[in-house]
């Protein structure tokens, strides 16, 4: 970071800085991030201040959002990003805040070409360029949908961090030092596995939603790579070990 940048960005934060209280309460209400260390948390606050600058929040339905409402949101999305960078969340503005699961219809083409309109309760959605969509009753502190390991804020914006490259696919863009064909193999051996023990009807401790697509397999494993980091390293060591080279971050540590 050249002089101009450090210049420009500590008079941002003067300006625009969580305040601490606002900041530790939000702390103090999600296990996730209490498991941060010190400095940790220090970048946190300054990327989450960043995000909540650049992103309009607005909620829907009558929902008022909080202060800490906010907070909360873009503390564990910028966590994503936390040895990233900003620009990964770049290309798109809003997030959207519904009281609740909401209603969305998306058009499916069948096999002779005819297109059904189908509708689906979601918990949360990323759309392609535009606004990430939250359920606030299934992404506030201590909510479980899914079951331990799951997050429905993490796994939107890892959606979004997948569609960095086009439309979602499980393929977000690797650093230079990553092999795009070691990722292509450990992540499409993890998803067979994974599709193949449901067929059998094998408990699995992973959402079986990952099993839906490569894209839902990759926001998925990043939940529970946040979340539940044992878990993935027990039953996926090289699905852990890539996604630590991506996101650059070693959740076992912070355990």
């Amino acid at each position: 970071m050249n002089r101009l940048q450090r210049w420009w960005r500590q008079r941002f934060l003067r300006k625009h800085r969580i305040p601490l209280h606002l900041w530790e309460y939000c702390l103090a209400r999600s296990e996730l991030l209490q498991r941060l260390d010190s400095d940790e948390r220090h970048r946190l606050r300054e990327l989450a201040s960043h995000f909540l600058h650049e992103k309009a929040m607005v909620g829907t339905r009558d929902l008022e959002l909080s202060d800490e409402m906010r907070v909360l949101i873009a503390a564990q999305a910028c966590l994503l990003i936390l040895n990233l960078d900003m620009d990964y969340f770049s290309g798109w503005h809003e997030v959207i805040v519904y009281p609740d699961a909401f209603v969305a219809r998306h058009e499916q083409h069948d096999e002779a070409g005819v297109v059904h309109e189908l509708e689906r309760e979601l918990e949360g959605e990323s759309w392609e360029q535009g606004p990430v969509i939250l359920a606030w009753q299934d992404a506030r502190p201590g909510a479980r949908p899914y079951g331990h390991g799951s997050n429905v804020i993490l796994h939107e914006f890892a959606h979004k961090l997948d569609m960095l490259n086009g439309a979602a696919n499980g393929m977000p863009p690797l650093h230079a030092d990553m092999s795009r064909a070691a990722w292509t193999e450990v992540l499409s051996a993890a998803y067979e596995d994974l599709c193949a023990r449901l067929e059998r009807h094998q408990h699995v401790a992973i959402d079986p939603y990952a099993a839906e697509d490569p894209a839902e397999f990759f926001a998925v494993m990043s939940e529970t790579f946040f979340e539940s980091p044992r878990v993935l390293d027990e039953h996926y060591p090289q699905v852990y070990r890539q996604f630590s080279l991506f996101y650059r971050q070693d959740p076992l540590q912070r355990l």
